[in-house]
């Protein structure tokens, strides 16, 4: 018997389901108490086989395994393999390159950030005469729009309070004023878009240059859709970049940073460097949106995370501590020591524990690692005068000797002897080599790549090497990579998928080709994850239990049928891609029959979907050699490629949100 077209859909789909004798239940039909983590293991056999141990591998130390991706580490060796991952220069990363260049503010510095997209303050600064005007016509143009939008919302905020004010009066004052006629801002922006339009598409930029800016405020909302589709489909990326700016110049700033993370997700070749980069930015978490982040947060994952993401500890966690993204998100900015030269000049605010606390309780040493309040204090002090110079500029970490508070200090028991900015880097060596910091970060990294509950035997052993290595990234993993608990048929696809590594895990296994991630950005958002988005410190959690409820399941499906139906702009969803990709011939039958040993609630009722209401019978083997020969006639080319095309919609939509597709 041969085996249909929505068994060798699901056979490559559900990569990591090969040869398992049982999936996991749904959030609705495990038993109440029942943890998701323990609901995903069921009966296991002695061990994985070799193909079980790749797709575990790429279901963990990648953002999920992509068509001939199983094949290519079965044939390469899974130790070789593993190497390289850990090595991520050796892996040619070059055919990235071509995406990441759309997205040119993720190459630039923080000042350059701050210049060229500037905050409302520096616009502020500019309209009171504190801060010049640009003099590049772009940056003019940018500042210039944004100038009159904050004036027209000061105008329009001074009108309302006017009104207010005459209305307790019980004053009709103003009634009898009328408002002066003018032309609606939206058929002035249409107007002024259809005259570039008119032109060359190398005038247009100089065109624009030269409109009021009154009339360019929020220009991109007031267009018609086909107005503003043609501007943009015609636009160069710094084009497009500088329309955006001036509207929402920051926002520029932000979009790219989540756009190019995605992309570095789904084509980056060195799968394990970006995993560990989400991994070390949500350990050490800041939120873009808090201040003047948004400047630094581009440099604080390039120039912090990535680089040290498989490196020694201690130089991550300095970095971290240092970087103006860190001493913003935290306020240790703004602190200063009670008894330093600064304290309570100029309305200087005080002493500040934020990050005190959580790099003790977040970073290093973990909630329950020996420290207390006193600690959290003392450690506080040893960091006043780690600041930012001139933050509104994009400025860079700086010690202020000023503010540093005097004095011996006494940390989780050590004697911090006054040296300055040193006494910060003698705390931070301390925290980093301490016991307690050895096992939390080893069970972190265990819970993220191994079970919500890793055995306690893999963590200890981690954790001696941590200390062992000078808490070496790399030898921690290779210790976990090597144990005999990571590559346990217990574990085997015990982890359910964040909304991030979904997402990014369903455009790698259906080979989908993103042009924009805005649209994936956005289900980001619906599910609760979006990228740089977590506004609390502890950063997103990794457990089962946070994304595996009703609600959020809802959000999936909604996120997998928008994607296989082709409702995502910017995400182009081939059925006929799923064809081209080998996907319906890559799986013998035996292995094919395996997948389907048990009975699957999304999986079944894609088979029967398609065997019975779609597809009646099962498709043979020569059945590639009819439609090929049937291609040749165009008429049945069309239809048949409709119809087909819209079967594996549907079947490919059922088989991403199915519970099956959910777990790694």
């Amino acid at each position: 018997m041969n085996i249909g077209l929505a068994r060798k859909l699901a056979a490559i789909l559900l990569a990591s389901n090969i040869a398992t004798p049982a999936f996991p239940q749904s959030a609705t039909q495990r038993e109440p108490s029942q943890p998701a983590s323990q609901a995903a293991q069921g009966p296991r056999p002695a061990a994985l086989t070799d193909r079980e141990r790749a797709i575990h591998a790429l279901n963990r130390l990648t953002f999920g395994p992509r068509p001939g991706d199983v094949e290519a580490l079965l044939a390469k060796g899974m130790d070789a393999w593993i190497e390289d991952q850990l090595h991520p220069e050796s892996i040619d990363d070059s055919a990235l390159n071509p995406r990441l260049g759309l997205y040119a503010t993720t190459r630039m510095n923080p000042k350059q950030l701050a210049l060229t997209f500037p905050s409302d303050g520096v616009i502020r600064q500019v309209i009171a005469g504190k801060r010049p005007m640009p003099d590049d016509p772009e940056l003019k143009l940018i500042y210039s729009v944004n100038v009159a939008r904050i004036k027209q919302q000061d105008a329009v905020r001074a009108q309302a309070a006017s009104t207010d004010a005459a209305a307790k009066m019980n004053s009709p004052a103003g009634t009898d004023d009328k408002p002066p006629t003018s032309t609606p801002p939206e058929a002035r922006a249409r107007a002024i878009a259809d005259s570039l339009l008119a032109l060359p598409k190398n005038q247009r930029l100089a065109a624009l240059e030269n409109e009021p800016p009154e009339d360019l405020v929020n220009f991109p909302a007031q267009l018609r859709p086909d107005q503003r589709d043609r501007l943009i489909a015609d636009s160069s990326p710094q084009e497009r970049e500088l329309i955006r700016a001036m509207v929402n110049p920051a926002g520029v700033v932000a979009s790219e940073l989540q756009q190019a993370k995605l992309i570095r997700e789904i084509y980056s070749e060195r799968q394990l460097q970006e995993v560990m980069t989400d991994f070390w930015f949500n350990h050490f978490n800041v939120f873009q949106y808090k201040n003047q982040c948004v400047y630094y947060t581009t440099a604080y994952e390039r120039d912090v995370i990535r680089p040290h993401a498989l490196g020694k500890f201690y130089d991550l966690l300095v970095a971290t501590a240092q970087s103006p993204a860190m001493l913003m998100y935290l306020d240790n900015w703004l602190s200063i020591g009670p008894h330093s030269q600064a304290a309570g000049k100029n309305g200087q605010n005080g002493l500040n524990e934020n990050y005190g606390r959580e790099v003790m309780e977040l970073h290093t040493l973990g909630v329950n690692g020996g420290y207390t309040q006193s600690d959290v204090t003392e450690l506080s002090r040893v960091f006043t005068g780690w600041t930012i110079a001139q933050p509104d500029d994009g400025g860079q970490f700086q010690f202020d000797p000023r503010r540093h508070e005097p004095g011996i200090k006494t940390v989780v028991g050590e004697k911090i002897y006054e040296a300055g900015m040193d006494e910060g880097l003698q705390a931070l060596n301390m925290l980093a080599h301490h016991p307690s910091t050895a096992r939390f970060i080893s069970r972190a990294i265990a819970t993220r790549f191994v079970s919500d509950d890793p055995p306690q035997s893999l963590v200890d052993r981690m954790a001696a090497k941590f200390e062992s290595s000078d808490g070496d990234i790399r030898e921690v993993l290779r210790t976990m990579l090597h144990s005999p608990e990571f590559w346990s048929p217990r574990v085997y696809r015990a982890k359910m998928k964040t909304p991030l590594e979904l997402v990014v895990s369903a455009i790698r296994a259906s080979g989908t080709n993103v042009v924009s991630p805005d649209a994936l950005l956005q289900n980001l958002s619906a599910m609760g994850m979006p990228p740089y988005g977590m506004a609390v410190p502890t950063g997103y959690s990794m457990k089962s239990e946070t994304w595996d409820n009703e609600g959020a399941l809802l959000a999936r499906i909604n996120f997998s049928t928008a994607l296989t139906q082709g409702n995502l702009p910017g995400v182009q969803f081939d059925p006929g891609g799923i064809v081209t990709l080998g996907i319906l011939t890559s799986l013998d039958e035996p292995r094919a029959k395996a997948v389907l040993a048990g009975k699957h609630t999304g999986l079944d009722f894609a088979i029967a979907l398609t065997e019975d209401t779609i597809l009646p019978g099962e498709l043979q083997p020569k059945d590639e050699a009819v439609i090929r020969k049937e291609t040749q006639d165009a008429d049945i080319e069309r239809n048949n490629s409709a119809d087909l095309g819209n079967r594996l919609r549907l079947v490919v939509g059922f088989i991403l949100a199915s519970p099956e597709f959910q777990h790694r």
